[in-house]
């Protein structure tokens, strides 16, 4: 831990709340939660923890990449908590708290191995203006019946009706009342995490659903977006439930997106995308100019997996190109209709399983480097382009992970260290993806002479 000593009023209120232990936690690359946990009396006297530098970058089947990704000798760093995060864990049984920590080296600076300390370092580029990002995701997600064997296909849950749903009854309410027991502990988890949630509709697929997160500073949303995605899971598991945010659970279903509604205001509050007559800003131009410049580079990071790019379907209300267009959902980026003071970006690349930091970080730094470099987007388009425009982003991993290595925003944006070890991550997973013999390959390829 840092040597920050923890507010009174927090150290009052863990004693008070009878709290045992304190998560110090932190997300991966993939999101995931990690971190090692204090006995309270250790956290209010300012014990300082550590933790390997490489964990930040192990990758989802647990293994890491080579050594001089993170540093030859093994070395470890602080954990320094943000004690405006820290709160109540609301499926503990015993009283536990949580704290999202930063990532310190020993020279006391922010790692760049660690998600959070990209999204502040984009951030601290846009302060050096006198700028902030205003942002406000979306999430799509299925529930499941409990699910124990990876080898067999997910169920939606059975309902009161005794049947499952088949799918494409957006917008119900049906399905929300059958499940209303385990939404009614998430919105309560919400509240005590400090998530403040907005609009919630059933989705297109079979027992998937959205939520939206009101839109706020860009930090404080990713850490909310983190914890989100950490109580949808958890809360399911206490329903014997399984929540699923990869990006396509099921074939011949919608894939689960995680817009990205993105503005930026200046030290008066004024957005900045709308000059004083109303009319959208050159900045707001070169946002989307940069946008359409630099997502392809950055692809791995709004669709991490091979699962991500099958959500990219024509039809499936998913993005296959990077036009953009006003009130338009079959362009990858949309401007909703709104007065000028609510103009923004909403940036339908990302899938549910990306990571919040880092997706936020890639698309508000694209936005920034179009702005810098006066870039200009292409005319707005107008219809479905679904059906007239072919898909013009890498549309596999490997691709994708091909276009950051060859280009250099990653690099301008997150540094290389950073760079280099995401995309080394990502090949020890596809190296191990690659390994696996499919269910499809053993139907059909097994058949033949």
């Amino acid at each position: 831990m840092s040597q920050a000593t923890i507010p009174a009023d927090l150290a009052e209120w863990l004693i008070q709340q009878n709290v045992r232990d304190v998560e110090l936690a932190f997300a991966d690359v993939h999101g995931f939660a990690r971190g090692k946990t204090l006995p309270a009396k250790a956290f209010i006297k300012g014990q300082p923890l550590r933790i390997a530098r490489a964990v930040p970058i192990q990758s989802c089947i647990g293994e890491f990449p080579d050594y001089r990704f993170y540093g030859e000798h093994d070395p470890d760093v602080t954990l320094a908590p943000d004690f405006a995060t820290l709160r109540q864990v609301p499926w503990a049984k015993t009283p536990r708290a949580s704290v999202i920590c930063d990532c310190v080296d020993h020279d006391g600076n922010l790692t760049p191995l660690a998600p959070r300390s990209a999204l502040k370092a984009v951030l601290a580029r846009y302060a050096a203006l006198g700028w902030t990002p205003v942002v406000a995701p979306e999430l799509e997600f299925y529930i499941f019946a409990a699910h124990g064997d990876p080898q067999q296909p997910f169920q939606p849950p059975t309902l009161r009706s005794g049947r499952r749903e088949a799918g494409f009854d957006s917008f119900s309410f049906s399905s929300l009342n059958d499940l209303e027991a385990y939404f009614d502990d998430l919105y309560r988890a919400c509240e005590m995490l400090g998530i403040a949630t907005d609009t919630f509709v059933h989705e297109m697929g079979p027992s998937q659903f959205e939520i939206n997160l009101k839109h706020g500073d860009a930090l404080a949303l990713a850490d909310q977006t983190f914890l989100f995605k950490t109580a949808l899971k958890e809360i399911g598991n206490l329903h014997g439930l399984s929540v699923v945010c990869m990006a396509k659970p099921l074939p011949g279903q919608p894939g689960s997106s995680m817009h990205l509604h993105q503005s930026v205001v200046d030290q008066r509050g004024d957005n900045v995308f709308s000059r004083a007559d109303g009319e959208a800003s050159d900045t707001f131009h070169g946002f989307i100019a940069g946008l359409q410049r630099y997502l392809p580079e950055l692809m791995p990071l709004f669709c991490p997996s091979p699962n991500s790019y099958r959500r990219f379907v024509k039809g499936m209300a998913a993005p296959v190109n990077l036009s953009w267009g006003l009130d338009n959902r079959s362009v990858g980026l949309r401007v909703p209709v709104s007065g000028p003071e609510g103009r923004r970006v909403e940036n339908r690349l990302p899938g549910c399983d990306a990571n919040p930091y880092l997706s936020l970080a890639a698309s508000l730094g694209a936005g920034l480097l179009g702005i810098e470099e006066r870039l200009r987007p292409s005319e707005p388009a107008t219809g479905n382009v679904f059906k007239s425009e072919r898909a013009s982003l890498p549309n596999t991993l490997d691709a994708a992970c091909e276009a950051m290595a060859g280009g250099d925003a990653a690099k301008r944006l997150f540094g290389a260290e950073f760079s280099a070890a995401y995309l080394a991550v990502k090949e020890v997973e596809l190296s191990h993806y690659h390994s696996q013999i499919t269910p499809w390959e053993r139907q059909y390829l097994g058949l033949l002479a």
